[in-house]
């Protein structure tokens, strides 16, 4: 999906005009993929654009950092204030947020401790990821022949920016093969997550997800379906999954701040139909909170007027 330019990013500091925001070619994370990132959304309210869980999506980023033993050259409140400050400047009502921490230019070679950190903060309007047409009727998903990282070999828990390759190989392999999406299986063969989502399957009124030992990242998307379920009666469990699981759920589902909560209509041409009603309740129980419509989850805005 293209990229739609704004006026400004935040550059270590400072905002710059859209067309100056470069970087070296010989910038560490350029040749060895030395960096840790996050995706955040921002969405229109009737109190102006709110940034959907913006705390927790800075926590992240330092804790993806730490794992990599990057220290960040500023405060979580620091970098807090420039996404605000970002998202403001840009005028933007609705927008996709890209923080970066990468190590840059100066130094070269595996050992990344003594290069330069920089940081910035770029922001876009970017529609849905999966497609309109996925959020309303489902999309097709393949598993894939890629398997998501042995936690020692990369840490599944950061999101690091080269061992994205990984998720890009097998979207790739997906997309030529015909299908919208890939699941990823754990090196001992259970479920893991998609490329770049949580999955969820729906059986006999649970929702089942992966848990972080199948190598999937705790998502801050799906920390929110658990407690949007808790509050619609629906019970919400923490298990391993077998492929065959998927072949056979009553619904399915993936969650991500791109994708946002995207129904699943068919895995390995399994067919499990048009959108069930316990996806749909999340679904629309979601939107209704990253938009400001549902009172119980106003904690979880930050409004860039206020």
């Amino acid at each position: 999906m293209p990229i739609e330019s704004v006026e400004k990013i935040w550059m270590d500091g400072e905002l710059v005009d859209w067309a100056d925001a470069q970087v070296h070619v010989l910038t560490h994370a350029l040749h060895y993929g030395s960096g840790v990132f996050e995706g955040i959304r921002a969405y229109p309210t009737d109190e102006g654009p709110a940034i959907f869980r913006l705390r927790e999506h800075v926590k992240r980023l330092f804790d993806s950092a730490r794992i990599y033993l990057i220290d960040i050259p500023y405060t979580p409140e620091q970098i807090f204030d420039a996404i605000v400050d970002t998202v403001r400047v840009n005028g933007v009502e609705s927008c996709y947020i890209r923080p970066l921490v990468y190590l840059g230019y100066g130094e070269m070679g595996l050992n990344p401790l003594p290069c330069p950190v920089n940081v910035s903060i770029a922001v876009w309007p970017w529609g849905s990821y999966l497609g309109d047409e996925g959020l309303r009727h489902g999309v097709r998903m393949k598993v894939s022949s890629w398997k998501r990282h042995d936690p020692n070999i990369l840490p599944p828990a950061a999101k690091g920016t080269g061992m994205y390759m990984n998720s890009s190989l097998a979207k790739v392999e997906a997309i030529k093969a015909g299908y919208d999406e890939a699941i990823m299986l754990s090196p001992q063969g259970f479920v893991s997550e998609c490329t770049g989502e949580n999955i969820f399957v729906v059986r006999d009124g649970r929702i089942i997800t992966p848990p972080v030992t199948a190598g999937a990242l705790e998502g801050i998307t799906q920390d929110s379906v658990h407690r949007i379920a808790d509050d619609l009666g629906v019970p919400y469990e923490v298990e391993n999954l077998l492929r065959s699981d998927l072949y056979t759920a009553d619904e399915a589902f993936v969650t991500g701040t791109a994708a946002e909560v995207v129904p699943i209509r068919s895995v390995d041409d399994r067919e499990l139909g048009e959108p069930g009603p316990i996806t749909r309740k999340i679904q629309e129980t979601y939107f209704a909170a990253v938009h400001g419509r549902d009172d119980r989850y106003r904690e979880w805005l930050t409004h860039v007027r206020a």
